[in-house]
């Protein structure tokens, strides 16, 4: 069998968020990155990452070609769907890829060199890394390029008070009611402190709560961001000069890309939590990271930034150190 061939294969659907984690780990690990984005056909789709009869029959023709030797020296996947792949390659290479996989599979995680599953979901094993939050590329690095690239955001008052909206969830409705309690207090909060307000809808803002957003804060200093028909998103814009973040609930990558940046985040639950949600939420606040809405908090924050230190993890178990 040929040796590795020294790059990283970074495995995705194409899942936005999954495509953030499994990239910004596989940028960390010091290899050429080669992205993939894989979509399995029924009915391995249906079962991945469980093994099927013809594991390679998941893909067309055309893609199939993509999954050939030299295998890479470490493939890092993402997602369920990623999971069947990362899977199949250690067969593949008969150990000599070394296999990650980022989320829970939901089976066995001995079925993979290193599985990468957040401290909420409860995950354990010897080869189990457990961080609090969702990885991301967030470090001063990046936030330096990204004040630079959006410098006209500087103009805005200060302090700016970026807002990330995500969507409903199942028991995380934000419903009609939430929605307007939520925009007076973000109202209160300009009242309070002054400033703009940054406002972002993403892929799974309802049009509603964009809609309600755009017109609750209109006539406040700002910018209201809801889609490409508003130019490119500011997103990293927005993390780099904000003097402080508020995150709705639902969304673990957005809540974990916030809390890295090092300004205070806040949120606003009015209603319980489902399960998991609600164990990240508490770790969060119980590591001085997140607090209520409208409630005061500290001037700065420490930064919650886990990606390098997983990176050097994972290359220590590559080395078999």
């Amino acid at each position: 069998m040929s040796a590795p061939r020294e790059e990283c294969w970074a495995i995705t659907d194409a899942a936005a968020g999954n495509q953030r984690q499994a990239l910004a780990l596989a940028e960390r690990l010091g290899l050429p990155v080669r992205h993939l984005v894989l979509e399995p056909r029924a009915p391995w789709a249906w079962f991945a990452p469980r093994w099927l009869p013809g594991g390679l029959f998941a893909l067309p023709a055309i893609e199939r070609a993509r999954l050939l030797p030299p295998w890479p020296r470490v493939a890092v996947g993402c997602g369920r769907t990623a999971a069947l792949f990362t899977r199949m390659l250690r067969r593949l290479a008969d150990g000599r890829c070394h296999t990650v996989q980022i989320l829970d599979p939901r089976i066995d995680p001995a079925h993979w060199d290193t599985v990468i599953a957040p401290r909420h979901d409860g995950l354990a094993g010897p080869n189990v890394l457990s961080p609090l939050g969702s990885l991301n590329p967030i470090d001063e690095h990046w936030l330096d390029d990204a004040r630079e690239a959006w410098q006209h955001l500087a103009g805005l008052p200060a302090p700016r008070i970026g807002v990330l909206l995500g969507g409903p969830r199942r028991g995380v409705p934000l419903d009609a009611g939430w929605t307007s309690a939520f925009v007076e207090g973000l109202r209160d909060l300009q009242r309070r402190h002054g400033g703009s307000l940054l406002t972002l809808a993403s892929r799974r803002t309802p049009t509603v709560l964009a809609d309600a957003l755009r017109g609750g804060l209109s006539g406040l200093p700002g910018l209201h961001w809801r889609g490409s028909a508003d130019g490119p998103n500011p997103y990293p814009g927005v993390l780099a000069w904000a003097n402080r973040l508020v995150v709705t609930p639902d969304s673990v990558n957005m809540l974990s890309e916030a809390c890295a940046v090092g300004c205070p985040v806040q949120t606003f639950t009015p209603g319980p939590l489902p399960g998991r949600l609600a164990r990240f939420h508490r770790a969060l606040r119980d590591a001085g990271l997140l607090h209520d809405l409208p409630a005061e908090t500290p001037a700065r924050q420490p930064p919650l930034r886990e990606t390098a230190a997983i990176a050097a993890e994972v290359r220590r178990r590559m080395r078999g150190a």
